[in-house]
């Protein structure tokens, strides 16, 4: 049950109900009301909703039912919120859906999305509902290691096969056998590579560096990029071949500026959990969420919780106000009011390419630790700054 022995439970009505929750806070009220939600959604049940707080709301139970049932913006939708994903927005749901069906087979699946969409948390998703749940689930990037000890690091390799090959490891892949293995930032990974990995891919098999001998390999494989996969592969960046094995069924998450049903219900449990973490009752403004609902978020759901933990530890014990917010490109003069995202007139890429700029500036130059905050390589990093066309600065830190 999500409710504690002290709450309290009463039919006011045709399927309606009161549910008292002792001496909790707006957030954990949020987040009580969202765990029933979504156990209501597991049987398709519909839930709207609305909360009043004793005693700023009312004084009486009427006072506090007509406050609660006159709240805008009911829930009129399931909301997910479970296991690090939110599920509130009509596009995600749906997206959600699809995900789910898709699950239940055994093809392989292509992720696609900008940085911090969260692409690896829908591939957690597909692995917890499929049948090899039970199996491993392998997080691999591709981004993160030089070619030749990505090799090894796949494919495993034997004794001698290099000069500091000393003993038999095997690869990563047959440690996920009966799995799922998770290719991130499929994008980067070098050419020779990828036509081994359409090889294991194809046949089924895998072989060891300097092995003779294949050996049989059952895994299912997802891939997730924030590139193009489809036009890299048009242009000759990337293997056509291994582009439509990988693309068994293709997921495309939508920017978070694209789904703002998700911004609030984000925001509200990452205070919850800096909240918690802090020691300290976060709350935040009407003016706040208002700026959060209409900002562009060009670092999408990863921009969100940072955001909101540091506004979090600027706010102390008061509320969070858009001043705490500290969004880019928002000054002083600009957090009274909403900056919406058609006020752009810049393309994803525009936005992407800001975005590494600010980063970059706020990380005072040093390249590792903005691409840390990025979320990829130091050296996906650099071909980003590549294509953009961004002068690679000097750290000063």
């Amino acid at each position: 049950s999500v409710l504690r022995t002290s709450d309290v439970v009463g039919e006011c009505g045709p399927s309606a109900y009161a549910i008292l929750i002792i001496d909790a806070h707006t957030e954990e009220s949020h987040a009580v009301i969202a765990r029933i939600a979504n156990d209501l959604a597991k049987h398709e049940i519909v839930a709207s909703w609305g909360i009043a707080q004793f005693p700023s709301d009312g004084r009486s139970a009427e006072e506090l039912l007509a406050k609660a049932q006159s709240v805008p913006g009911h829930q009129s939708a399931p909301l997910t919120i479970t296991e690090g994903r939110v599920v509130a927005d009509a596009v995600t749901r749906e997206l959600f859906r699809v995900a789910e069906r898709i699950a239940a087979g055994d093809i392989s699946v292509l992720i696609i999305g900008e940085t911090g969409v969260g692409k690896e948390v829908m591939a957690e998703e597909i692995h917890r509902r499929s049948p090899r749940v039970a199996q491993p689930f392998l997080r691999l990037n591709c981004g993160a290691l030089s070619e030749s000890l990505l090799e090894s690091e796949l494919f495993g390799h034997e004794r001698g096969a290099f000069t500091s090959a000393v003993a038999v490891k095997p690869g990563l892949l047959e440690t996920a056998d009966g799995g799922v293995v998770l290719l991130d930032e499929i994008g980067e990974m070098p050419m020779s590579l990828q036509v081994k990995l359409l090889r294991v891919i194809e046949e089924k098999q895998v072989r060891r560096v300097g092995g003779v001998k294949s050996r049989p390999l059952d895994v299912r494989f997802i891939a997730a990029t924030n590139r193009d996969l489809k036009e890299h592969a048009a242009r000759g960046l990337f293997r056509q071949d291994l582009y439509y094995r990988l693309a068994g069924a293709t997921l495309e998450i939508p920017a978070l500026r694209k789904r703002p049903g998700d911004i609030e219900p984000l925001a509200r449990t990452f205070l919850l959990h800096a909240s918690r973490h802090l020691g300290v009752p976060a709350t935040i403004s009407p003016e706040a969420l208002a700026l959060l609902r209409t900002y562009s978020w060009p670092g999408n759901i990863r921009e969100l919780r940072h955001v909101i933990e540091r506004a979090v530890l600027l706010a102390g014990n008061t509320p969070i106000t858009p001043e705490h917010l500290a969004l880019e490109g928002v000054g002083a003069e600009d957090r009274g009011r909403t900056v919406l995202p058609e006020e752009s007139d810049g393309s994803d890429n525009d936005e992407r390419r800001q975005n590494i700029i600010n980063v970059l500036s706020a990380c005072g130059g040093n390249q590792s630790r903005a691409a840390r905050q990025l979320g990829m390589s130091r050296g996906a990093l650099i071909r980003r700054l590549e294509q953009y066309g961004i002068i690679r600065p000097r750290k000063h830190d």
